[in-house]
């Protein structure tokens, strides 16, 4: 599926439909790296909402392509900000956009993932890494740390012994190394670590949307609750999907041992 019609016209990323149910996102600054200044996060924020508004969309892929995810911030557009300006900036609340999609994100990362660029990659529910890719939290290098919730998704995906060496230190680490810690899922060459990114996208688009939907938060809940919370939350979900006609639907193909025609509802 080709069609972007219905889709935000952006400048700094492009937008397609590489499969049904899928959008996928790649970032389009390559010569500054992909560097994530706010234009760029505006559109990833404008698509996504776009894509958690349209039924037909079940997933979303993210990518830089196969040379480099995305080094980081635009240091040219953030040097001139102060403390309150840093607070205030329409950056933060298209950081928290992203962060709230609430469809299944799949990253591909090739190349660097740095700073921001990790960041952004964290914010997906799934990482594809190429064997080239480099996670990396930079920031200690020019006297700042990070600041779109890199320290803190890091450690809650790989340790703290792990996100201390790499915020402390600002040394990057390699694809093998990030599937190790578990922050992506495994790595692949470049060009597969893309196609493998919306295989991935494309299971999850034949999937019933609303037990996807509640599964992803179901998820999110183990790393933002405690665990009695998140136990109930977890419950109240199953139950929920008792009067889904997917669910009904999927139960029906299984003992009837057919393939599920999954609507929607």
């Amino acid at each position: 599926m080709n069609d972007t019609a219905d889709l935000p016209v952006p400048q700094d990323i492009l937008v397609d439909r590489p499969a049904s149910g899928v959008v996928r996102i790649t970032l389009n600054r390559p010569d500054a790296r992909n560097a994530l200044r706010t234009q760029m996060l505006s559109e990833i924020a404008g698509v996504l909402a776009a894509a958690a508004a349209d039924d037909a969309t079940r997933a979303v892929v993210i990518t830089g392509g196969l040379k480099c995810f995305a080094a980081g911030a635009d240091l040219r557009e953030l040097a001139p900000l102060g403390p309150v300006a840093v607070l205030t900036h329409e950056r933060q609340q298209h950081w928290r956009a992203i962060a709230a999609f609430p469809k299944p994100l799949i990253a591909s990362v090739n190349g660097y993932a740095l700073g921001g660029g990790c960041e952004l990659a964290l914010c997906a529910d799934i990482i594809v890494a190429g064997s080239n890719a480099q996670f990396g939290q930079p920031e200690i290098n020019l006297g700042m740390i990070p600041g779109a919730g890199g320290a803190q998704r890091l450690a809650r995906v790989a340790g703290k012994a792990l996100t201390m060496l790499m915020v402390l230190t600002g040394q990057p680490i390699d694809a093998q190394a990030a599937v190790a810690a578990g922050i992506a899922v495994e790595a692949d060459e470049p060009e597969s670590a893309l196609a493998r990114a919306v295989e991935i996208a494309s299971i999850i688009a034949a999937k019933p949307p609303l037990a996807v939907r509640l599964a992803k938060e179901a998820v999110l809940r183990a790393y933002e609750a405690p665990l009695s919370e998140a136990l109930a939350a977890e419950r109240q979900a199953f139950a929920l999907l008792a009067a889904s006609p997917d669910r009904n639907e999927g139960i029906a193909a299984f003992l009837e041992k057919r393939p599920p025609r999954f609507t929607g509802r």
